[in-house]
This record gives C-alpha cells, sequence and structure tokens, in this order.
C-alpha cells in the first residue's frame, strides 16, 4: 500500500547548499548560494524553513538550528556533467545526462548560426550576447521596431531567446522565427535546450514590458522519466511554473503557468485544497531568474522570506497522507563572479504531519532519489536506464 497519497515536490530553482567536490572544473570552487545569501543579508526570517531542518541541514549565520526539527533532511549531489535547468530537474525524475547543453554566455552564438537563421527566417540579428530581458529591450527595441530586424540574445542558461514587438514585428512572426531557431539548434555543435520566444510591446524607450505570450520550444527528455510512470498508471502529475517547459509536456496531466514564485506558491496552495492521488511538481524560478543571475543576494533574501510566509500558509492543509519535499535544480550563488549558475549540491527535505521521526540522513549521489522515492511510494517502478533509488524507508 501506498504511504502517501499526494507529493508536493517543491523546486527552489538554484537554492544551492554548497559546492560540489568537483565545482573547481566548472570555475565554482567555494560557492553556497544559501549559506553567502545568509552571510551577507542584514537578515533572514524563514521560520518555517527553520524549523523543518534548513538550518540544521546548513549552518546558516543568521539562522539558528533547532533543538528538534520537523523534517529529515540531507543534500544531494548532482550526477550528471552539468549545472543548469534541464539537467537538474531531469535528473531528478531519473535521466543522468553526461554531455551537458551548449552555452554561449561569454562571446555570443556562431556566426554561421547567426546567418542560416537570417536566410531562413529573413530577419537580420542583432543583439547576440548574453543580456537581461528588460536591459535588451532599452537598447535594441527601438531598431527593430524601425527595421524589422530580430533581436537574438542568450543568458547563463542553455537558451536562445528572440525579441519581437507584437504590433510590429507580429506575434505569429515570432513564433515562426523560433521554430526555425528550434529546428537549426538541434545540431550538436548548436544544441540549447531552450528557444524562448520574448514578446513584448511599446514604441520607446522607457514603455517596453514583456507580454504573457512567451513560448518556450524545448527539448524533450532524453527517454522515459518517473513522470511518465506515474502519468501512465493513471496518477495526476500537476505542474506549477516551468515544469512544462522543462519537461516539454511529457509525463504531466496538467500544467499552471505562473507569473511569479508568489503566484506559484498560491497556485500550489490551492491545489492542496483540492483531493487528488498523485505529484504535484513545482518550479519556483525568481529566485534564480530575478536574484541569482543578476547576483543580487539582497533581493535573494527577500524571495526567500515572501516563501517562507507562503509555506506557512500551505503546511497547514497537508495531512497525513500527503508529503512535501523541499529541493533545488542547482546554485546560483550571488556573491560569486559573473551570472551563470553554480555547480553546488541542493537540499532536501522532507516533511508530512504523519512522520514519527525527523533529522539528518546520509548525503545521496543522485538527484535521482527525489523520483525513485516518489514512485516507490505508489508501488511503482523506475523506467528502464534512469538511475535513482528511493530512500522511502527512511522517510518514516
Amino acid at each position: 500500500m501506498k504511504k502517501y497519497r499526494r507529493v508536493f515536490l517543491i523546486v527552489l530553482d538554484s537554492l544551492g547548499v554548497g559546492a560540489l567536490p568537483d565545482a573547481a572544473e566548472y570555475g565554482d570552487a567555494g560557492t553556497d548560494t544559501l549559506g553567502h545569501i545568509s552571510d551577507t543579508v542584514p537578515h533572514l526570517n524563514i521560520p518555517n524553513l527553520q524549523k523543518l531542518g534548513m538550518a540544521n541541514l546548513h549552518p546558516l549565520s543568521k539562522v539558528a538550528p533547532v533543538e528538534h526539527p520537523l523534517g529529515y533532511y540531507t543534500s544531494l549531489k548532482e550526477a550528471s556533467h552539468a549545472k543548469d535547468t534541464m539537467t537538474g530537474h531531469w535528473e531528478m525524475m531519473g535521466i543522468l545526462t553526461t554531455k551537458p547543453f551548449q552555452t554561449f554566455t561569454e562571446h555570443g552564438f556562431p556566426q554561421e548560426l547567426l546567418d542560416e537563421l537570417t536566410r531562413r527566417t529573413g530577419h537580420k540579428c542583432i543583439g547576440n550576447k548574453s543580456a537581461s530581458g528588460t536591459e535588451i529591450l532599452e537598447e535594441l527595441a527601438e531598431e527593430e521596431i524601425a527595421t524589422g530586424n530580430m533581436i537574438v540574445y542568450t543568458s547563463a542558461d542553455s537558451v536562445l531567446q528572440i525579441c519581437g514587438n507584437e504590433e510590429t514585428f507580429g506575434l505569429e512572426e515570432l513564433y515562426r522565427c523560433c521554430a526555425i531557431a528550434r529546428e537549426l539548434t538541434m545540431r550538436d555543435e548548436w544544441k540549447v535546450g531552450r528557444v524562448i520566444a520574448r514578446p513584448y510591446v511599446g514604441k520607446k524607450r522607457g514603455e517596453f514590458k514583456r507580454t504573457s505570450n512567451r513560448h518556450d520550444y524545448a527539448l524533450k527528455p532524453t527517454g522515459r522519466t518517473a513522470l511518465d510512470v506515474m502519468k501512465d498508471a493513471g496518477l495526476e502529475v500537476i505542474s506549477v511554473g516551468k515544469i512544462f517547459d522543462i519537461f516539454d509536456s511529457e509525463g504531466l496531466t496538467e500544467s499552471n503557468k505562473s507569473k511569479s514564485s508568489v503566484h506559484g506558491m498560491e497556485q500550489t496552495i490551492e491545489i492542496a485544497k483540492r483531493d487528488f492521488t498523485g505529484l504535484c511538481f513545482v518550479n519556483l524560478v525568481d529566485f534564480d531568474a530575478l536574484w541569482g543571475h543578476r547576483r543580487n543576494p539582497i533581493g535573494y533574501g527577500e524571495e526567500l522570506e515572501r516563501f517562507d510566509v507562503k509555506l506557512g500558509e500551505l503546511m497547514p492543509l497537508l495531512g497525513e497522507e500527503d508529503l512535501l519535499i523541499l529541493t533545488a535544480d542547482h546554485g546560483n550563488d550571488p556573491t560569486h563572479t559573473g551570472t551563470d549558475h553554480t555547480r553546488e549540491q541542493v537540499p532536501f527535505v522532507a516533511w508530512s504531519p504523519s512522520m514519527e521521526g525527523s533529522g539528518a540522513l546520509p548525503v545521496q549521489e543522485t538527484f535521482a532519489v527525489i523520483g525513485a522515492t516518489i514512485l516507490d511510494n505508489f508501488d511503482l517502478q523506475m523506467p528502464e536506464g534512469t538511475i535513482g533509488s528511493s530512500i522511502l524507508e527512511d522517510l518514516r
């Protein structure tokens, strides 16, 4: 018999808890997202994370450990050779990635790719650098409107993004160009995890605003995942936030698009009021997108405090047949150099009102213990070719 009827898996995107042993190979020696945030901010008021055991898992200068934590906790190492969103989430559900996706953060995209994109779409490419979406609009949107050129840029992630003004470039034209870009970036030397259409409105600097008509053209997972097994078994697999894009809809029965991390938690709270059997899989991206990449530890700390408030609203809605798991997909130390993700361990905190015990668990060698544990709970097996073993028996 299954122990839990509902599992809530919440990914605090980029909340690393210390450098992995091979972090120096990635330029990330000494990184510690959560620890360095705590060292930098004037305060870190996270009472719900604190009572679950987060400060017991990882010493924090602004948050004391508790004598009797509510949850079980440990850290997870990433087995995949990467430090990005897709590989982190895919590994949680059993996929080991040995060849990371391409990033073009330092020098932009190869001219050969841009030339082919121009030839196929009929639009000259401008930008071609790593930038924030708001900054590149201020710099180049007026030119795009005047000339019909398209703004192509990247970030620290494995992405190719194209901006288009909804009124002058046109939404359907933007989608057409992104579909071509996705086709081109399937080549190994250009392969990115996602192509993203970034529509916006406005006519001059200071007025440009991105709209909700963003569309992601993602890669499908390289094999079956724990999500597919759950869906095939008739369980509900409900996604909140970027999960739909990360898995390109594979293995999901319902998708909920979030406007922010706070909104994502509000959606999760509403889902917790429903009767279902299965998994609610949540990604909260603002930690990473708004604060980690922008190297803003103060903003990151404030986002953690906002999350903690919503966590305090969610926990009373969970009953004895519910399991809550908090984790992350990689690090993004906002005190580190550059703007890239950081190669770190991630937290694993598990709690249910029905648990009789709590405390530290052994460090795990892969994120895939998450998917394996969830499947074990529902008396299901990980699909062939995946990694991960269950720690369900430890969560008593």
